[in-house]
């Protein structure tokens, strides 16, 4: 269980929080401030956002898409270079938070495509400092160091670790969801979960302390995640916006062997089908989960009897129900669960298989052992 853990992003959480941006930006800070399709200027949070940082020379650059795309990012670096930016200031979901890590990891390097470097990993990369202002938790991309970018260019979407360019801060502000749709919030709450369960239904080892942090994040989304939806309080949203965070923080991931081949299956559907990033963990998990109930079985059985409260001495039955739970859970925050669910996107298993083979994931798997064939027979068993 050696591991080492540090994370240095100052979190900010709290009701009326975007106030006091004031103090965690510089006074000699040249901001370029980074967001989506406009929903913060609609809701109020825009103003806010401006209004705290007062006097600061600040560039906006909106534009960000829900699956944020390289070449949007590079025109925002030469933004940022005209501007003479020092600070990136993302403002928004976990998509707006990870465009801004990448973007302040290559606004200094002159190195022709930054895409190559970061995934070869090869180079030196010192990226501007940034921080994050969260309005839709999900990905916990506020306080890591990992962004997620699409380049439909090469049809690809790939994870980048870049722990230079993890937040400074991030102000975690609840009152920002109260303008959210539906779809939104049951995304945040089913992304949220899959990212302990990635963590969590892995090998049985002596991690006592992170599996019940693991078990009562999950406790807490199950209970809450409903409520968000059709009964929303101002508790309810402080609820889920810091279990979000908590799920991806590093905390219940350290020691861990780690598995996330849902994720990078995921990532692979939403490059070809531009499928919500949330709605593809849900079509894949419960059937991955079916696929490995072999290696798993005692973790998911472990699941159904500390988060679920199922009886029952059968590790194979109890982890075999854990499962059923999690699918139902997933129907009940509306996300598809068969690709007969989503009756207008034309499924190709080859084309998912080609994405995870042209960006060299496969084999996937906390042990490395899912092959392809692997991959199709999950996607089969969700037809």
């Amino acid at each position: 269980m050696n591991f080492e853990l540090q994370n240095t992003t100052r979190i900010v959480f709290g009701r009326n929080r975007i106030a006091g941006l004031d103090r965690l930006v510089g006074p000699d800070e040249r901001v370029l401030l980074l967001f989506g399709g406009g929903s913060i200027k609609a809701n109020g949070v825009y103003d806010q956002v401006v209004r705290s940082l007062g006097k600061r020379h600040v560039v906006v650059f909106g534009g960000v898409e829900p699956n944020p795309e390289y070449d949007t990012i590079m025109e925002a670096r030469r933004v940022a270079r005209e501007a003479g930016t020092t600070f990136v200031l993302g403002v928004g979901g976990g998509s707006v938070i990870d465009a801004a890590k990448f973007l302040a990891a290559v606004i200094r390097t002159d190195h022709q495509d930054p895409w190559d470097l970061l995934v070869s990993g090869g180079g030196a990369i010192d990226p501007l400092p940034n921080g994050a202002i969260l309005t839709l938790p999900a990905t916990g991309s506020e306080s890591n160091p990992v962004s997620v970018i699409s380049r439909k260019s090469r049809g690809l979407k790939l994870p980048f670790a870049i722990e230079a360019a993890r937040p400074a801060f991030a102000i975690l502000d609840s009152s920002t969801m109260a303008s959210l749709s539906r779809r939104q919030m049951e995304n945040g709450v089913t992304d949220a979960v899959t990212h302990v369960l990635e963590q969590y239904l892995t090998d049985d080892a002596n991690l006592a302390v992170q599996y019940g942090y693991s078990e009562a994040l999950l406790s807490t989304l199950f209970e809450a995640g409903p409520l968000l939806i059709n009964e929303p309080t101002d508790d309810v949203r402080d609820t889920v916006m810091w279990a979000a965070n908590q799920a991806l923080n590093g905390l219940i991931g350290a020691g861990v062997l780690q598995d996330w081949s849902t994720h990078m299956i995921g990532h692979a559907i939403t490059a070809l089908y531009g499928i919500d990033h949330a709605r593809t963990l849900s079509l894949v998990m419960p059937h991955l989960l079916r696929n490995r109930i072999d290696a798993k079985r005692r973790m998911l059985a472990r699941l159904g009897r500390r988060v679920w409260k199922l009886d029952g001495a059968d590790d194979h039955a109890v982890a075999m129900e854990a499962i059923d739970r999690l699918e139902s859970f997933f129907v009940l925050m509306g996300c598809p669960v068969r690709m007969r669910d989503l009756p207008s996107v034309h499924f190709d298993i080859d084309d998912i298989v080609d994405h995870l083979e042209r960006a060299r994931q496969l084999p996937l798997g906390e042990h490395k052992n899912l092959h392809a064939d692997d991959i199709r027979r999950i996607m089969l068993a969700a037809a």
